[in-house]
């Protein structure tokens, strides 16, 4: 048994799968707000990463002022596509809604491959040093800077929903709308709040997965990866999230080790987190945290 390796991989699916954990939060925190599965969570990532890309490139930003302002257009862009595409839906069928999401998916694709051409692009330098050795085990600097900010956002997500007004509003807002709306909530705004932090914080996974492999239209397909994990965490549990997050990212590195030293399938590491939601979903359809729904009649 190769243990430096296997620790090797150990470390790493932990760093990735809090970066898995960021951006199902970011599913989870649409879902409990309006009841919608985003199948355009994955453009979110990538339309961060081509803007941000686009912003270091054309105007030599430095890298954390080039992310900022990527932070910034990214919240008025969820803003502006809740309530000019999401918000006249309100009141329609949650089915037509995850179509239009599937929809803007293919758009907001297409349209990527149409201003940045469909041939992967690297980010410029960002790091002095690509990699830093931490007790033998070398990990990636932009790895570093994204396992730091994945834990300040998890930190402020927790301190959002227990303390701010908006969070408990938005806590309300998902508990019951009606409700909600009762008590003077301004529900519409809490939507529109709510893809706005969604598309802020998947930028962030896209910048920096884009910083590792390139930008290129490949980067939509880590919204298809986290949702395993949000089903494994609970659709509408943001804890849950995180948590299927951090299991992923290590059952896809313990998968690529079993793979590379014993088996030799080849593919193992893109699959097993499917193989978890198709299980997850036989044995426990509500995930470990999800709340289940009881109906009677």
């Amino acid at each position: 048994m190769n243990t430096h390796l296997l620790l090797q991989l150990v470390l790493n699916g932990l760093i990735v799968g809090a970066l898995y954990g960021v951006v199902a939060m970011s599913f989870v925190l649409i879902y409990k707000a309006s009841q919608v599965v985003n199948f355009a969570q994955g453009e979110f990532l990538l339309i961060g990463a081509w803007v941000c890309w686009w912003l270091l490139t054309t105007y030599q930003l430095p890298f954390f002022v080039g992310m900022l302002v990527t932070f910034a257009f990214m919240l008025v862009f969820g803003i502006a596509l809740q309530v000019v595409v999401l918000r006249p839906l309100i009141g329609e069928p949650i089915i037509s809604v995850i179509m239009v999401t599937i929809g803007l998916s293919i758009f907001f694709q297409a349209l990527c491959k149409w201003l940045f051409g469909v041939f992967a692009q690297p980010f410029p330098p960002i790091f002095t040093t690509s990699q830093v050795s931490i007790l033998g085990l070398e990990i990636q600097t932009v790895y570093l800077m994204s396992l730091g900010i994945s834990v300040a956002m998890m930190a402020a997500f927790a301190w959002f929903f227990r303390y701010s007004k908006h969070g408990l509003a938005m806590r309300a807002t998902a508990f019951d709308q009606q409700v909600a709306q009762s008590l003077g909530i301004p529900v519409r705004n809490v939507f529109a709040m709510a893809w706005a932090i969604s598309a802020v914080v998947s930028s962030v996974a896209g910048i920096v997965v884009g910083i590792v492999n390139g930008v290129s239209s490949a980067l939509s397909f880590y919204g298809i990866k986290v949702f395993p994990a949000v089903i494994l965490g609970g659709l509408d549990s943001v804890a849950g999230a995180v948590v299927g997050g951090l299991v992923i990212g290590l059952l896809e590195n313990l998968a690529q080790y079993v793979d590379g030293q014993y088996l030799h399938w080849g593919n193992l590491y893109e699959i097993v987190p499917f193989y978890v939601l198709v299980v997850i979903l036989m044995i426990k359809p509500y995930g470990f945290f999800g709340t289940r729904d009881i109906e009677r009649v």
